[in-house]
């Protein structure tokens, strides 16, 4: 079982981690950043949005803001520039930071049920699981965008939970 300061740690990681990619990201045209570089979901931006979408599906599922609208290609399109993918991104990682601090332990017990249109089937997980799978996923696509933005002559970002600097 994972705890509220888990939650609260992760939450703190993700949004840093997420300025650190958009960071990288804000240099490139929208030639770069929509270019098919063999990845799962094709392109950086792509995968960006991917990674938005489903923190936002998985923040709709706790009650903590609405299911996102776009549902085709698994979220790849939900944006369709940069800067429209920045806002998004900032209002995703502060809500996800306001969920984080009023979080209890009684919150990640039980079981959360929903149904998946990527599955096609319903589901019922611990919630706990599944808070752990949405930093999980997190990490899976970030490395991801670190992999493509790097191989693209970006420089790499500090990624290491421990590095974390205080406050942010």
């Amino acid at each position: 079982m994972i705890s509220p300061e888990y939650v609260r740690e992760m939450a703190r990681y993700n949004q840093w981690q997420n300025k650190q990619l958009q960071a990288m990201m804000s240099g490139l045209n929208d030639d770069v950043l929509f270019q098919h570089r063999g990845a799962f979901f094709g392109s950086i931006m792509a995968t960006a949005n991917h990674l938005l979408w489903t923190d936002q599906l998985w923040l709709s599922r706790f009650d903590v803001m609405p299911a996102p609208e776009d549902d085709s290609a698994m979220g790849a399109e939900l944006t369709s520039s940069f800067s429209e993918w920045e806002i998004m991104r900032f209002r995703t990682d502060v809500a996800t930071q306001q969920w984080a601090e009023k979080l209890r332990a009684i919150d990640l017990t039980g079981e959360l049920s929903w149904f998946s249109s990527v599955y096609g089937q319903r589901f019922c997980t611990p919630k706990w699981v599944c808070v752990a799978n949405m930093f999980n996923h997190q990490t899976h696509h970030r490395g991801q965008l670190h992999m493509m933005l790097t191989a693209i002559g970006c420089e790499s970002m500090v990624t290491d939970l421990f590095l974390l600097p205080e406050g942010a």
